[in-house]
C-alpha cells in the first residue's frame, strides 16, 4: 500500500520517493503507483490534487482497491526515483473549502438542528445539501455569522485515527460510514466528524466563509458558498461589475437597483411600442398584398418574394390575410442570405393542399419542412431565386391534381 503523506502533513508541497509500478489502464492512460505520495486522490466530495512527477503533469489521482493511481500526461522515463510537486494553490484552496464546509455544516446543526446530507467541492463554488424543505435569509445570516466567528477564534483543527470504540466517546456530527481505520477531524468544543479530506491546522486559515445563494431541491435545500481566497476573487469580480454598471448608468452603487428597474420598465414600454408599430405595419402590408390577388388553376392566390424577413413575420402576415376568409391561398418566400425560407397558407374556403406542395418543392432546394394541408413552412439552400420557386409551384399546381384537397 502507498503511504499517504497528506495524512502525516497536509502542508507537504514536494517529496521524493520511488515508483512501484508504471502501467496503462484499459483506455491507454499511463498511471504510476508510488511507494508514498502527497497527492490526495478524489474522494469524500473533494477533488484530487494535481501537480507533476519528475516534471510530467499529473492529470488525475484515484484510489482503487487500495491503490493510489497517479495518471500522468506521458510515460515517465524512470520511476526509480520520483520527485513529486503538488499544485499548492489548488491544494490549499481545497483545504480552505473543505474545512469551511465543516464549520458551516456545524453552524447549521448547532443553531437550527439542520443536518447536511451531502457536500460537493466544485471548481468555482461549493455546495451542501440540507435536510430541510425551505430556508430564510434570517437563518442564512445567523449561520454565516456564527461560522465566521468560529474562524476568527482561530480554533485548532485536529485530525486523529481512532478505533470504533474510541470514536464512540466523541459527540460525532454524523454516523460513521466505516468501522475501522477511522479518521476524525476535530474542531474542539464545536465539531467532531469522520473525514478523510485535507484541512488546514486552524480555523483562521479558512479566512472567511460567504454564502452565495440557495435553491430548493427534492425534499431538501442546496446552499452555495465559497471560502478563503475564493471570497476575495468573488468580491473583486462583483466590485468590478458594480463599478462598470455605475459608470454606464451614471448612478452610485446603492442606487443601481432603482436605476436598473427604471431602465427595465422603459425598455419594456419601448418593446411594447415597437411591437404595436410592427403589428400596424403588418396589417397595412396585408391590406396592400390583398390588392395583388392572382389566379392559379381557378384559385385566388397571393404570392410574394421578400428579402431578409424572419419566418415568424411571414407567418403572422399570412395569418392576417387568411383570417379574412376570402378563399385565398398565400405563398410567401424569403431570400435570407444563403437560405430560402417559405410560408404557405390558405383559409378554410381555399383548396390547395399546402403540405403536398411543400413536399413536392423541398427537393428543389435540398430543404426541410412540413405542416398541415392548410399551413406549411420550411427552408433550404438559396440555389435558385425565390421567384423561380413560385414559378415552379404554379406549374406544379396546374399539372398535378394532388395539390387540391
Amino acid at each position: 500500500m502507498t503511504q499517504k503523506l497528506y495524512y502525516k502533513d497536509a502542508y507537504i508541497k514536494e517529496f521524493i520517493t520511488k515508483g512501484l509500478e508504471q502501467n496503462q489502464d484499459h483506455s491507454g492512460r499511463w498511471y504510476i503507483i508510488l511507494n508514498e505520495t502527497a497527492f490526495y486522490p478524489t474522494g469524500g466530495g473533494q477533488p484530487c490534487d494535481l501537480g507533476t512527477l519528475n516534471g510530467v503533469r499529473v492529470l488525475e489521482v484515484e484510489e482503487t482497491e487500495e491503490e493510489i493511481r497517479h495518471y500522468v500526461e506521458e510515460r515517465l522515463e524512470n520511476i526509480g526515483k520520483v520527485k513529486g510537486e503538488i499544485d499548492w494553490s489548488r491544494r490549499f484552496d481545497h483545504m480552505q473549502q473543505h474545512a469551511g464546509q465543516h464549520i458551516l455544516t456545524a453552524a447549521f446543526e448547532e443553531l437550527f438542528q439542520i443536518r447536511t446530507v451531502s457536500f460537493h467541492l466544485g471548481k468555482e463554488f461549493c455546495t451542501i445539501d440540507l435536510e430541510i424543505e425551505n430556508l430564510s435569509e434570517e437563518i442564512l445570516f445567523e449561520v454565516e455569522r456564527r461560522a465566521n466567528d468560529i474562524i476568527l477564534e482561530n480554533r485548532p483543527i485536529e485530525a486523529k485515527w481512532v478505533s470504533h470504540s474510541e470514536a464512540s466517546e466523541y459527540k460525532l456530527r454524523k454516523e460513521l460510514s466505516v468501522t475501522e481505520d477511522i479518521r476524525l477531524v476535530i474542531i474542539p468544543d464545536y465539531d467532531y466528524n469522520g473525514c478523510g479530506g485535507t484541512h488546514p491546522r486552524a480555523t483562521s486559515q479558512v479566512s472567511v466563509i460567504k454564502i452565495l445563494d440557495w435553491e430548493k431541491q427534492k425534499n431538501m435545500v442546496r446552499v452555495r458558498f465559497i471560502c478563503g481566497k475564493r471570497v476575495l476573487i468573488h468580491l473583486h469580480q462583483k466590485h468590478f461589475i458594480l463599478k462598470e454598471l455605475g459608470q454606464l448608468l451614471s448612478a452610485p452603487e446603492d442606487q443601481l437597483p432603482v436605476v436598473t428597474n427604471k431602465l427595465v420598465d422603459a425598455n419594456k414600454a419601448q418593446a411594447k411600442s415597437i411591437a404595436n408599430l410592427q403589428e400596424t405595419q403588418l396589417q397595412f402590408e396585408a391590406e396592400q398584398l390583398l390588392k395583388s390577388v392572382n389566379e392559379w388553376a381557378g384559385e385566388k392566390v397571393i404570392e410574394h418574394v421578400f428579402e431578409n424577413r424572419p419566418v415568424q413575420q411571414l407567418q403572422k402576415l399570412a395569418r392576417l390575410i387568411t383570417e379574412k376568409n376570402l378563399a385565398i391561398n398565400v405563398f410567401f418566400v424569403a431570400e435570407n442570405g444563403d437560405k430560402l425560407q417559405f410560408v404557405f397558407s390558405r383559409d378554410q374556403h381555399a383548396s390547395f393542399n399546402m403540405k403536398a406542395i411543400v413536399k413536392d418543392i423541398l427537393p428543389v432546394i435540398n430543404g426541410k419542412g412540413g405542416g398541415s394541408d392548410s399551413s406549411a413552412q420550411g427552408g433550404g439552400a438559396a440555389i435558385i431565386r425565390g421567384k423561380e420557386i413560385l414559378t415552379q409551384i404554379q406549374k406544379c399546381i396546374q399539372t398535378k391534381n394532388f395539390t387540391k384537397i
